[in-house]
């Protein structure tokens, strides 16, 4: 698919075509997007992760990589590419990464089962790209613990925000834990949290492997025990400004909570569903 081109500024297409387009044309495109993205957009980045952020971005299409990289090197991230599964593990061995970017549309295997093998070793924050319309790679890329996700061709200030407002929330957890430095560890129904820590476990002492978002969640709900809480307050509270209308990534966090603390969701007694309401967390919690 050649390099879809829209009013300025220019958006990263589903995939791109150099032979289509020649060399000349690619360079004037990345030229005018950088060039137009950097007069739009004077944000300022987390203090925390200015000019250190690392991002992985692992794409098969080497082109979307260099625009990804162009982009984000202009604002102040170290930014690696890799095109396979193999060049993702090498990045991810031997440089210390902050997020990756992950596209669905991978040789060999592809990117949803690069998210959840990554997810299982790791709470690297994960950013899935998918091709536009393709709402299923969306809802699995969820459910296999990415962060957030994004559809081709997009804008690079969109992604851009996307991942600012992911470190803002890591910032955000880093000034709370300085802040607050006694204890932060509850109780309810027989489970015990550990904010601080960012752990949790079974009655029987066992630890279960919490996503970044899955906790985040977790950790609204113990703040505000048996109170409803609507779907866009939560998103709210979870996702703040990147938090999209009718977004649907709340009540797939919330069905990947309940498994995990094996809370049927056809007989939930930890998360309710108030019908209109949006959630409760209905157990007793007490701080240890």
């Amino acid at each position: 698919m050649p390099i879809q081109i829209k009013d300025a500024p220019h958006s990263i297409p589903a995939r791109c075509d150099a032979a289509s387009l020649g060399e000349t044309a690619e360079s004037v495109v990345v030229s005018a997007k950088v060039g137009q993205e950097m007069q739009a957009d004077n944000g300022m980045e987390p203090r925390g992760f200015k000019n250190t952020a690392h991002l992985l971005v692992v794409d098969d299409d080497r082109e979307t990589c260099d625009l990804i990289r162009h982009f984000f090197e202009r604002h102040g991230y170290r930014v690696s590419s890799a095109h396979d599964e193999f060049q993702m593990k090498n990045r991810l061995r031997d440089n210390r990464i902050d997020l990756v970017i992950l596209d669905v549309m991978l040789p060999g295997r592809n990117g949803l089962e690069l998210c959840r093998a990554l997810r299982s070793e790791s709470q690297v924050p994960i950013i899935m790209l998918t091709a536009i319309n393709e709402t299923t790679d969306r809802i699995v890329g969820l459910e296999l613990g990415a962060d957030d996700y994004l559809a081709k061709p997009f804008e690079p200030r969109e992604l851009l925000a996307r991942v600012r407002a992911v470190f803002r929330r890591l910032d955000a957890r880093a000034k709370e834990t300085r802040h607050n430095q006694h204890s932060q560890t509850y109780k309810f129904a027989g489970w015990t949290i550990d904010l601080l820590r960012r752990r949790l476990e079974t009655p029987d002492g066992v630890v279960v492997t919490l996503t970044t978002a899955e906790f985040d969640l977790l950790s609204v709900f113990i703040s505000q025990p048996q109170r409803t809480l609507s779907r866009d307050r939560l998103l709210d509270l979870t996702q703040g400004q990147s938090a999209e209308p009718f977004d649907r990534s709340i009540d797939i966090l919330v069905s990947r909570l309940r498994r995990k603390l094996g809370d049927s969701s056809s007989s939930s007694k930890i998360i309710v569903t108030v019908r209109g309401g949006g959630y409760m967390f209905s157990p007793d919690v007490w701080p240890l």
